[in-house]
């Protein structure tokens, strides 16, 4: 099933709450751009990366089939999908010595006041036989039901699977929504509530301007673009084992041919990349230990039957020949502290990992 020398690019995801899946093939490479604001008046399946480069384009799927399934039936496509699986290299490798250095060198920055906030992300390689991705897949569909799930895999990207609760734009028609999500602490019970609602809401001064750096970005960016703007939140959202807070952002699109720009604007949020947006994603791009490819990038379908679900590449691994890469990262702020960051991005690893044991 996983041959390198195949051509073909295919998507298949599941929509939160769904109990069917949409599988999208295409015979040959998928389609690479050079900005989301090309994605205006385009549909198939978008995977874009952190920072688009000739290394990393833009992808796009313009299937020549599609077709949704419940996933229980899943197993009919083992012999019908071909996987690109890249060969590993563990030069990328991020010990936590080595985080503690990338640690040292953001939280610097911002303590002499160069960024508001800056996102440190890693990696961690997992070496063994790899499973049959599409049981991963269902496997992910079944632990996350609430989750965007999506497994992509093109000749440039390889082999991406997620299970990422963030959506960075939806909707069809004039009416759209997108979310602010930051801020993070390990899950004590599953309820969603308002801050300070029940007990639960002992979100630290950190995580809630966190969060609200976030939101704050984003409304500023609707208001280029959108009209009937109406925000709600934050409140405590459950994704896996940990807690976000979430602002939710309701809004009119009065040109559609303004999706492209919106979503340009929109990625990388600051819940992925820092303030200001420019300055932290070039510092990021210099400075991070390993290259996060399409890890924190966005993906989902885009203009499928009048409607788009993008969503962005969070609780995700890179499959690859010999084991997988997990990837995670945490928001930081000048009251960060180094052994914090770390555990947090093993919480948030721990998503995956649950997939391969």
């Amino acid at each position: 099933m996983m041959d390198e020398g195949m051509k073909n690019s295919f998507a298949i995801y599941r929509l939160p709450g769904e109990s069917c899946c949409t599988l999208m093939t295409q015979a040959e490479a998928s389609c690479a751009l050079r900005s989301a604001v090309e994605l205006s008046g385009r549909s198939g399946f978008v995977l874009a990366p952190f920072a688009v480069s000739e290394h990393t384009p833009l992808l796009l799927i313009e299937p020549e089939q599609t077709e949704t399934l419940p996933v229980d039936q899943l197993t009919a496509l083992h012999s019908h999908l071909c996987v690109t699986t890249l060969p590993s290299s563990s030069s990328d490798e991020q010990s936590q010595s080595r985080y503690a250095i990338d640690f040292a060198n953001f939280h610097a920055q911002l303590m002499e006041g160069h960024f508001q906030k800056l996102v440190l992300a890693r990696n961690a390689f997992v070496e063994m036989p790899v499973k049959e991705p599409l049981d991963l897949f269902k496997k992910a569909c079944h632990l996350y039901p609430q989750a965007f799930v999506a497994l992509v895999s093109t000749p440039t990207s390889g082999t991406w699977l997620m299970a990422t609760p963030e959506i960075l734009l939806e909707g069809k028609g004039q009416q759209w929504r997108t979310m602010a999500l930051a801020g993070t602490m390990e899950a004590r019970r599953p309820e969603t509530s308002p801050i300070g609602g029940d007990g639960r809401g002992a979100w630290s001064m950190k995580n809630i301007q966190e969060q609200q750096y976030v939101a704050t970005y984003i409304m500023q960016c609707l208001e280029r673009f959108a009209s009937d703007i109406h925000e709600e939140g934050p409140t405590t959202v459950q994704a896996a084992n940990v807690m976000h807070l979430r602002s939710d952002f309701r809004f009119s699109l009065p040109d559609a041919g303004t999706v492209g720009a919106l979503i340009h604007q929109l990625h990388p949020t600051p819940a992925v990349c820092g303030l200001p947006k420019a300055e932290a994603q070039d510092f990021i791009l210099h400075n991070e230990a390993a290259d996060r490819l399409y890890y924190s990038g966005f993906c989902g379908p885009l203009n499928r039957e009048g409607e788009s679900h993008l969503y962005v590449s969070l609780r995700c691994m890179q499959l690859l020949a010999d084991g997988y890469r997990l990837y995670a990262g945490g928001g930081l702020l000048p009251e960060s502290q180094m052994q914090q960051e770390w555990n947090e991005t093993e919480a948030k690893m721990e998503a995956m990992r649950q997939l391969i044991r």
